[in-house]
Order: structure tokens, then C-alpha cells, then sequence
């Protein structure tokens, strides 16, 4: 039998099953009990039949592969090491029942690895797994640890991998209470005007702090120079979001705190990590941000700014996703990445916990990014199109995080509704207007959400054309609840 760590705990040969999330040190423990040859890896296999491990249009194929490599080493006795996630029931159990035709015991081995140290050593690899996959990958983790003990395997053993040096300087785990409606949404404000008058810091805190008292899970700044047509006139006020997100963060609320978005060619990334970094030592850990390629001409050339063609801005979207996860994980290292190199990470203060990177657009290239590279991607909220944008998705990315953006007119009651629209509606005709803007009340606003979740929708980021000031936040805290 190979020298193993775990001592004569696994029997050889054998069918060994390792189970755990990305990072947790799975392949590690193979490799330093077993030959290479003995080893049926799903990233390997990855890389043979696609373009390499984190190639996930090769998953199909590469699983294809493994089962029967994994079927063809059992029925001749050989012992077989299968490093995947290990989270699939039915796999486990029809590797489990060919290992007993074949008359060869079965182990499976629970990599109990601590998440922090899960997430330092992702953060550190090439093609990260997002936040927020690699999150729902423990949540699934723990069930999937509780029900081995009944699924009848020979030896059921645990392995706490240990945590390295460096990880002691991770940012420390945050523990908040996530805002969600009954429906299971965060319902998120996003600030488009600014209609401040005299007093634009009173106007920004009364706004906030109506937001967190009508149950919403955060605010949102909307990332222009110059105001948009679609908003408001060119010379309505719009604020730089980070300085104006520093003010927020001193008020007393639960709120997250953020972008949506910020154009990835307004400011270097690497102030961008910055920025966001401080947001989130000063708020405890409740910040986040948006990103996107820029889209308006207008306000890059007025404020002297270049506008390369809209490939480059997606290049230039990418690499700034990779030079902010470089900056916030831990340690002062050198990075190497598909994208960029940095002679050095050294950025303080860490961000408190983890930073969402929420990546908005609707062209295919920006899904893929999104579901690839970010956290979560925003979309529109409008159909049919956001059916079309969640199919685009999970081809990517099956866990993806699906936020939308949601432009309504809410009135308190049908009344009220339309008023809203006639004050509104512009040129446009009254029912044309309404269909486009889901007009409507809180009551109907909240049936269409649940229809949102449904779809496995996360987030709703809710901008109102009318909001004047925090009594306007009354309509939303029913959708909140």
C-alpha cells in the first residue's frame, strides 16, 4: 500500500472517492499517496479534451471520459482514485456498486479544509472559481458530509488539510445576516438622479437611511461622468461614486454598498482595488462592485478619456477582474496571470471579507466574462430578452449569480400608477410606457418579482425615474419583506 497521511485507514487496492470543494486539497492528498496512473481527475481530463482544467464547455466530454476510465480500472481490479467535487449522489453510488462487482472495497475521503484557506488558495490560481460558486460548493459540501455515513461505504474518512503560513494573514470572515424579501430576492436601490438640491450630503444620508429602514439590502451608485439621456438632462448632477459611497459608509445602516456599474475604462483597476478595498474596511465588509466595458462615447471624450473599440474595452474588463482579485487576496507575492503580471500585490488596507465582483452586460462576450470571471452578472430585466441572457449564462456556468436590473414605475395604488406614467411617459404613448416600465403596483411589482426568483434570479437592483427623495422609498419596502 502506497505511505498515505491517513496511515492504513484506506485499504489498497481500492475505490477511493475523494469529496471536496475547489481548493481543498484533493489533488494534493491524491498525489502524495498515489501514482499519477492510479488518479481519475475531472480537471485533468479537462485539459485532454478542451483547451485546458478550467474549460468548462469540456465538462461534458471529460465526464464522458472519467466514467469510463473509472469503470474500465475497477473491472480489473486496480485501485482508482476519483478527484472530482464528489458532490453527485448518483456518481458516487454507480462508482461505489462497480468497486463491489469488482470485489474491491470502498472509501471515500472528506477534505475538511477551512473555507478561508479554500478561497486563499483559489484566489491564487489562474482561473479562479467565482465567490460565489466556490460559496455554494461548501454549502453543498457539508450536506453532502452529512449523508455519506448512510450511503453504505466501507470507510468513511475525514481529512483536515492543513492551512499554509500565509493564510493567517487572509481577511478575516465576516458573519452578517443577508437582507432577503420573502421571496428569497435581495432588493438592492440603485441611485441613477440626484435630484439634491442646496443640500446634496443631507439629501444622499435621508435617501440611505429611508433605503435601510424599508428593508433593502443595499444601494447601488450608477458609475457616469455625465448624466445620461435615458435619466436625466446632461447637466443634472451625477456624482463620483466612490467618493460619494465613503459618505455612505459612515451612516449607521445594514446596507451593501456599491457600484452598478463602473466602466472598466474610467480608472485603472488598480485604484479601483483600491477604492473598493477602503469601502470595505469602512464599512465592515459591506461593499461591492460592478463592473463593466463603458458603452458612451460622449462622456470619455469630454472628460479626455480614450474609447478603444469595444473589444479592447472587454480585454481591458477582463484584465481589470484579474488585477483586482490580485490585489485583494493576501500576502505581497508577485502575480502571474493569463492576463496581466505584477511585480508585487502589496495593497493595503485587505478588504473585510469578500468583495462580489457583479459584472453587467447583455452582449455575448460580457455574459461570458460575467459567468466566468465575476462573481455575478446583471442583466436587464425586460422580456423576453432575459430568458435569452439566462440560457447564454448557464451554458457557461450552470451556478452562475443572476442579478437584473429593473427600471419600474410604482404607484401606491392604480391611481397613482397612472399619474406616474402621464408625468413620465415623455413622447412616448401612456400604454406603451407602462408595458415597458411594468407600471404598476407594489402588490403587482411583487407578484413579478417571485416570477424573477423563479427563474433563479438573485438580486433585483431597482432604480426609480421619479424618485425625488426618501419618502419615495416607501414603494418598495412591501418588496422588501
Amino acid at each position: 500500500m502506497p505511505s498515505l497521511a491517513v496511515d492504513d485507514a484506506v485499504p489498497d487496492p481500492a475505490l477511493v472517492v475523494l469529496v471536496g470543494p475547489s481548493g481543498s486539497g484533493k489533488s494534493t492528498w491524491a498525489v502524495e499517496g498515489y501514482r499519477s496512473q492510479e488518479i481519475v481527475s475531472s480537471d485533468t481530463l479537462r485539459g485532454l479534451v478542451g483547451s485546458g482544467s478550467a474549460d468548462l464547455d469540456a465538462t461534458d466530454d471529460a465526464f464522458d471520459l472519467l466514467e469510463r476510465i473509472v469503470a474500465a480500472r475497477l473491472g480489473r481490479g486496480l485501485t482508482t482514485v476519483v478527484d472530482t467535487l464528489g458532490t453527485d449522489q448518483a456518481r458516487r453510488l454507480r462508482w461505489r456498486d462497480l468497486a463491489r462487482q469488482a470485489g474491491l472495497p470502498t472509501a471515500v475521503v472528506v477534505l475538511s479544509t477551512p473555507v478561508e484557506e479554500c478561497r486563499r488558495r483559489n484566489a491564487a490560481r489562474e482561473r479562479p472559481v467565482p465567490a460565489s460558486v466556490l460559496t455554494q460548493q461548501h454549502a453543498r459540501h457539508r450536506d453532502v458530509a452529512s449523508r455519506l455515513p448512510t450511503e453504505g461505504w466501507d470507510v468513511v474518512l475525514e481529512v483536515g488539510a492543513p492551512v499554509t503560513p500565509q493564510a493567517a494573514e487572509q481577511r478575516p470572515e465576516v458573519e452578517r445576516t443577508e437582507r432577503r424579501s420573502s421571496q428569497g430576492l435581495r432588493i438592492v436601490l440603485q441611485l441613477s438622479r440626484f435630484p439634491w438640491g442646496e443640500e446634496p450630503a443631507a439629501w444622499l444620508r435621508d435617501v440611505t437611511l429611508a433605503a435601510d429602514a424599508a428593508g433593502l439590502a443595499g444601494v447601488a451608485l450608477m458609475d457616469h461622468l455625465i448624466q445620461i439621456p435615458q435619466v436625466d438632462r446632461a447637466w443634472a448632477p451625477i456624482p463620483e461614486p466612490w467618493v460619494t459611497l465613503g459618505l455612505l459608509a459612515g451612516l449607521d445602516t445594514r446596507l451593501d454598498l456599491g457600484t452598478l456599474v463602473t466602466p472598466a475604462t474610467f480608472r485603472p483597476p488598480g485604484i479601483t482595488a483600491k477604492a473598493a478595498a477602503t469601502l470595505s474596511a469602512l464599512s465592515g465588509g459591506r461593499a461591492f462592485v460592478g463592473v463593466g466595458a463603458g458603452w458612451w462615447e460622449r462622456e470619455h471624450l469630454g472628460h479626455g478619456l480614450p474609447f478603444p473599440s469595444a473589444q479592447e474595452r472587454l480585454d481591458q474588463l477582463e484584465r481589470g477582474i484579474e488585477t483586482m482579485r490580485a490585489l485583494w487576496a493576501a500576502g505581497t507575492k508577485a502575480h502571474s496571470g493569463p492576463r496581466l503580471e505584477l511585480p508585487e500585490t502589496t495593497s493595503y488596507p485587505r478588504p473585510v471579507g469578500e468583495i462580489p465582483i457583479i459584472v453587467g452586460g447583455s452582449g455575448r462576450r460580457s455574459l461570458r466574462i460575467a459567468a466566468t470571471l465575476g462573481d455575478a452578472a446583471n442583466v436587464p430585466s425586460t422580456l423576453p430578452r432575459l430568458g435569452e441572457h439566462l440560457e447564454t449564462l448557464r451554458s457557461h456556468n450552470a451556478d452562475v449569480v443572476v442579478t437584473v436590473l429593473d427600471l419600474p414605475t410604482i404607484g401606491r395604488d392604480r391611481d397613482d400608477t397612472w399619474s406616474r406614467v402621464e408625468r413620465l411617459r415623455g413622447r412616448s404613448q401612456a400604454a406603451a410606457f407602462a408595458a415597458r416600465t411594468n407600471a404598476g403596483t407594489p402588490a403587482q411589482q411583487r407578484d413579478r418579482y417571485g416570477a424573477l426568483a423563479d427563474r433563479g434570479v438573485d438580486t433585483v437592483f431597482v432604480a426609480l425615474a421619479d424618485l425625488e427623495g426618501p419618502d419615495d422609498l416607501e414603494r418598495l419596502e412591501p418588496l422588501a419583506r
